[in-house]
Parts: C-alpha cells; sequence; structure tokens
C-alpha cells in the first residue's frame, strides 16, 4: 500500500500528480536531486577564478547552469508524460532528426567550433552540443528496433544491419567533428543493448572484435590520438606540455588526502588545471572533498546505474522490451561517461572530451541528461502502473 493510500484527503487533494507521485521510483528521485545540487556548488566553485578572469563575476557559470536547469527538468517533466507507445512510434523520425542535426552542425557557417572541434549548434545566447541529442535519440530508436526484432537475434546479424548502416553514418559525422569520445560511448552503450536483446554469444564475441579493431584503427589513424595514449602512459615525460591536464588533475588528487581542503579552497583551479569546470570537475572534487567526497559521487552515480539496470530488467520481464532496452541504455551510458570521466581525472583512461554527467558545466548535457532520466522513469512508471492495474483486477475477480 502506497504512502498516499493512507491519507485520503492528502490523495484527493493531490488528485493526478498525487497518484503520479506514488507511482514513482522516490529513492532513484532522491539521489537524483543530491547530485544534481551537489553538480551546482562544484560548478560554482570549480569556475570562479575562470569567471573572474573573463570579468562576468564569479557566479557567472552557476547562473548560466542555473539557466539551463528549467530547461532540463521542463525536459524531464516532458519525458516523464510520454507514452512509451508513442516513443516506439517516433523512434525513426527521431533518428533521422539525429542524423540531420548532425549534418548542420558541419555545414560551414552554421556548426560553432570551439578548440578545434565543431560540435555546437548556436541558437540564440546558447550553444547546443549536438552529440547529447544524438545519444538519446540513437538510444529510443535501437531499442524500438531490437525489440521488434528480438526474436531473429539468436540466428542472424539481419536484423541488425538498419542500426548498423545508421550508427556508420552518425560515427563518420561525429568523428568528422571530430567527437571520438562520443562515438566510443555509444558504441558500446549499443552493443551492450545487443547483448542484453539476447543475441548470441559467438555473434556477440565477433561483434566485439570488430568493434575493438575498429577503435584501434581509428586511435592509430589520427596522430593526437596517439599522442594522448602516450601521455595516459607517462604523464610526467612532458608535464608541461602534452601531460599537462593529467598531472595537474593528479596534483588536485593528491592535495585531496582523505577529507580534502575545503569547499572552495582549491588551489588547482586557480588557472592551473584546465577545464576545471566541465571535464575536470571531478578533480576539484577530490582536491576540496577528498576521497571521502569522492567515495560519497561513486556512490551516488552506481545508484543511478544499479536502480536503472533493476528499471530495465523489471520492464523486460513484464514483457516491455523496448522500455527496458532503453532503461538499460540510459543507465549504461550515464555509467560509461561518468566512469570514463572519473577514470581520466584519476590518470586511469587517456584523455577525453567527457563531462561528468549533472555535475560538470554544460547546459546541452544537462538537458539531455535530465530528459534521458525522464524517460528511465517512465519506464519504471508504466511498469507499476500495470502491475497496479493487474492487481486491482486480480483482486476484483477474488471478490466475485
Amino acid at each position: 500500500m502506497s504512502e498516499l493510500a493512507l491519507y485520503p484527503r492528502l490523495e484527493a487533494l493531490l488528485g493526478h500528480r498525487g497518484r503520479l507521485l506514488a507511482d514513482l521510483d522516490r529513492p532513484l528521485l532522491a539521489v537524483l536531486a543530491i547530485t544534481l545540487a551537489l553538480g551546482l556548488v562544484m560548478v560554482a566553485s570549480s569556475s570562479v577564478a575562470v569567471a573572474e578572469q573573463a570579468g562576468n563575476g564569479p557566479l557567472h557559470f552557476l547562473l548560466r547552469q542555473l539557466m539551463f536547469l528549467p530547461l532540463g527538468l521542463v525536459a524531464f517533466a516532458m519525458a516523464l508524460r510520454t507514452p512509451l507507445e508513442w516513443l516506439d512510434a517516433m523512434a525513426t523520425p527521431l533518428m533521422l532528426l539525429a542524423v540531420f542535426l548532425l549534418v548542420l552542425v558541419l555545414v560551414p557557417g552554421v556548426g560553432r567550433e570551439v578548440n578545434g572541434a565543431t560540435r555546437w549548434l548556436p541558437l540564440g545566447p546558447v550553444n547546443v552540443q549536438v552529440s547529447e541529442v544524438v545519444r538519446v535519440f540513437m538510444l529510443v530508436y535501437v531499442a524500438s528496433h531490437l525489440e521488434r526484432h528480438a526474436g531473429e537475434l539468436q540466428q542472424s546479424l539481419r536484423p541488425l544491419l538498419a542500426p548498423a548502416l545508421v550508427l556508420a553514418i552518425v560515427g563518420l559525422l561525429l568523428l568528422a567533428q571530430p567527437d571520438f569520445g562520443a562515438l566510443a560511448i555509444l558504441c558500446a552503450t549499443l552493443g551492450a543493448l545487443v547483448f542484453i536483446a539476447g543475441i548470441s554469444l559467438p555473434l556477440f564475441l565477433g561483434l566485439g572484435a570488430v568493434g575493438v579493431a575498429g577503435a584501434m584503427a581509428l586511435i592509430h589513424a589520427e596522430p593526437y590520438r596517439l599522442e594522448r595514449l602516450a601521455t595516459f602512459r607517462d604523464p610526467w615525460a612532458d608535464p608541461f606540455d602534452s601531460g599537462f591536464q593529467l598531472t595537474q588533475s593528479l596534483i588536485a588528487v593528491g592535495r585531496g588526502e582523505w577529507f580534502g581542503v575545503g569547499l572552495g579552497n582549491s588551489v588547482q583551479k586557480l588557472f592551473y588545471l584546465p577545464e576545471a569546470h566541465t571535464d575536470f570537475v571531478f578533480a576539484v572534487l577530490a582536491e576540496e572533498l577528498g576521497v571521502v567526497g569522492m567515495a560519497v559521487v561513486i556512490g551516488l552515480y552506481a545508484f543511478i546505474v544499479l536502480r536503472a539496470c533493476l528499471i530495465g530488467g523489471a520492464a523486460l520481464r513484464a514483457g516491455n522490451g523496448s522500455g527496458g532496452l532503453l532503461a538499460y541504455g540510459i543507465g549504461i551510458s550515464l555509467g560509461l561517461q561518468a566512469f570514463v570521466n572519473m577514470g581520466v581525472n584519476l590518470g586511469l583512461l587517456p584523455t577525453k572530451g567527457l563531462t561528468l554527467p549533472l555535475m560538470s558545466y554544460g547546459g546541452s548535457s544537462l538537458v539531455m541528461t535530465l530528459l534521458a532520466l525522464g524517460l528511465l522513469l517512465r519506464v519504471d512508471f508504466e511498469r507499476r502502473r500495470a502491475e497496479r492495474s493487474a492487481s486491482r483486477v486480480a483482486r476484483g475477480r477474488r471478490t466475485t
């Protein structure tokens, strides 16, 4: 029995909103709120020096992030109210829109170039990072497609031809930006979805081998990727040039020790650590809050990923294939991105331009992450509603 059922007047007062709340995963909502709040605190702390140097005031980046927060919450609410049947029907149009946006951002004079990469579409005062939009739309498309062809995956690769063609087109467009990190996360996530959907193990291992070989070829195709790999192996060999970001990040993590130097007291964010409020916000958090703070953040992301996988598994058992695969995809994608970002900050992985979801500065990332999490909660919401309806029917039959 839900808590609201114990308070009939409260349920009548809240009406539809109260019944909606009763069917939501409230522990997951609480953890998302805590992660988001901690992210806002760290954006404020890590960006003070950069904002003041630009003459915009110490809270400039926090205020911009707060400007995107209502948009993200609106996207979250819209996703939460979107029926999964409608989402399945719109899977192909959303995929086509994703490809169109990737083409549009590469059109000269349309896309905006930052640090040698053309990844943003300017929309008035804001810039939209297209890869963030593409990742969510591709998850919706692939989850829907795999559900429709689930029975064929055990015998052949034919059901994967259409997603493979789309992924090849998307991959080429992402590499043209270039955005190898986003492509790697997308490929790994879609590979996990294919495995969960029921492909035979030999076929999956074959696809995995092809994927690894392709990744190695792409790494060797660009000198800067090889340089990043070499820098990762020994960042102290050139600490003032190619190894500068990683060495400064490691210094920040080391200064934090167990309990940190105190919130707001980071030294590395004072123009030593590049991209302190975006790619390396976790290093600033490690310096200010120490190992304890890092453990809390890792625990928060682990809870979100675990909850997403539990939601996906429950949806699959309930017969909602596309919803279950989408939930798994959202959890795996968010978990991989967080793992890669934290691994880079700790010197465990080569440097990639990936932000920490819900915590790094970035409007596109915030809005699309909240949209994806809204879809995740929608999957769980529909399963709970279906189970409640089935329970009512069963009780009605028993009483008659």
